[in-house]
């Protein structure tokens, strides 16, 4: 296995470092826009729970449903004009926001937001595996989640300050900035994809059958989507209602809450950290399937004790070992996924990681208010550990017959 690069290897490449760029300050201006239209709904507007709830609604089905579509264009288009395409449009549909303010209005704009970042999230996993070594995707990888659980820490008190000194709209108009900051930093860099080989489907039809049937082909990449969707339905059940918790079980209000959450972002950033020395002895699928194993054993924690403490063990666990499953899954669809597919592929995990967010929205809060929050909880740890437990012997069941062979030799 070769020696897997560290950070500041990777950032010493010219691309890496501006895509990597791009996308800290592109990811800076979301939670800020996030954090006002929440504001704005709850606050201004005194939306219900089920009114706030359907933002995050509007911005998951897009995903869900035309992510396989654009995955498709994603592979017969430009990478870098689609990148740049989409931080155009979403930076000019941000603006949007500075002149609304009814709830049709805005989830309209955030189903808009969601149907052009289906085209830019499998457009920057196709760049970032053009632009790094395969021994540095991992890093690479890390690095772009470190950007999100980074901004997701800081964001949420900068944007408490801008709202409340000068309103909602200024976060709108520093989210478009980053956009367009964003695509001048794309414009930059030069992103040779590899030329589609002989074959490749010429009917959108044609395309998405074959990018389906490469998923459901090869062992490694179905594997790893099918335990990330069901790990990201097991975790969205139990993130859902983490406020109730909170408020029902802990007796605590946002203060904590807001603690909590950015809890979870500490722990994915040192998780990440420690990701180069595990995955020098660890294959990527090994790492997804004990990620998430820790997932539920942090998710059992927080439920079992009932308590501050627990509840803050429980979220900093809960980080740490999602790094250890989104970071490797995402590095080894890049590594087993044709150039010519990646886009396809990336757009299908997407598309499903989205759908099982919604259905799990949907389906937590009556279980909850039926059988308890609590035991909601416990269902969530152990399909957790299920999910990783059944990888596990699937791993072990398919390395017996190369270990027998390799023994015989």
């Amino acid at each position: 296995m070769p020696e897997q690069l560290s950070f500041r290897e990777v950032l010493r490449i010219h691309a890496v470092r501006r895509l990597w760029l791009a996308q800290l300050v592109s990811i800076f201006g979301d939670f800020l826009a996030i954090f006002a239209v929440f504001s704005v709904v709850t606050f201004q507007l005194h939306g219900t729970p089920t009114q706030v709830s359907m933002i995050l609604v509007a911005y998951l089905l897009p995903l869900a449903v035309l992510s396989p579509l654009a995955g498709v264009f994603v592979d017969k288009w430009s990478v870098k004009r689609t990148m740049i395409g989409s931080d155009l449009l979403r930076g000019a549909l941000v603006l949007t926001l500075l002149f609304v303010r009814d709830l049709n209005s805005i989830y309209a704009v955030f189903f808009c937001l969601s149907a052009v970042s289906s085209f830019f999230v499998p457009a920057q996993s196709v760049a970032v595996r053009t632009l790094a070594p395969a021994n540095g995707l991992m890093a690479v990888n890390a690095l772009m989640s470190q950007a999100i659980q980074g901004m997701q820490i800081v964001s949420p008190a900068i944007a408490g300050v801008l709202v409340q000194a000068f309103g909602a709209n200024s976060c709108f108009l520093l989210d478009s900035g980053t956009f367009f900051f964003s695509a001048g930093m794309v414009y930059t860099v030069a992103i040779r994809r590899e030329a589609a080989p002989a074959g490749t489907a010429r009917t959108v039809l044609a395309s998405l059958r074959q990018g389906f049937g490469f998923v459901f082909s090869n062992a490694a990449v179905s594997f790893v989507i099918l335990s990330m969707t069901a790990g990201m339905f097991a975790v969205r059940c139990f993130g859902a209602l983490l406020s109730v918790y909170v408020r029902d079980v802990l007796a605590a209000g946002t203060a904590l809450f807001g603690i909590l959450n950015s809890l979870i972002g500490v722990g994915m950033i040192a998780g990440s950290q420690c990701l180069r020395p595990l995955a020098q002895r660890l294959s990527g699928q090994r790492l997804v399937v004990g990620g998430l194993g820790g997932m539920g054993l942090a998710v059992f924690v927080t439920a079992l004790f009932g308590s501050v403490r627990g509840a803050a063990a429980g979220m900093l666990g809960l980080g740490f070992c999602a790094a250890l499953v989104m970071i490797p899954a995402n590095t080894v669809l890049q590594q087993e996924t044709p150039p010519a597919l990646l886009g396809r592929v990336s757009s299908s995990l997407m598309s499903l990681l989205a759908m099982s967010q919604v259905i799990a929205m949907f389906i937590a809060g009556p279980v909850a208010q039926k059988a308890g929050i609590r035991n909601l909880y416990f269902a969530s740890a152990a399909v957790l550990v299920a999910i990783g437990c059944i990888g596990l012997i699937k791993l072990r069941t398919a390395s017996a017959p190369a270990e027998e062979a390799a023994a015989a030799d």
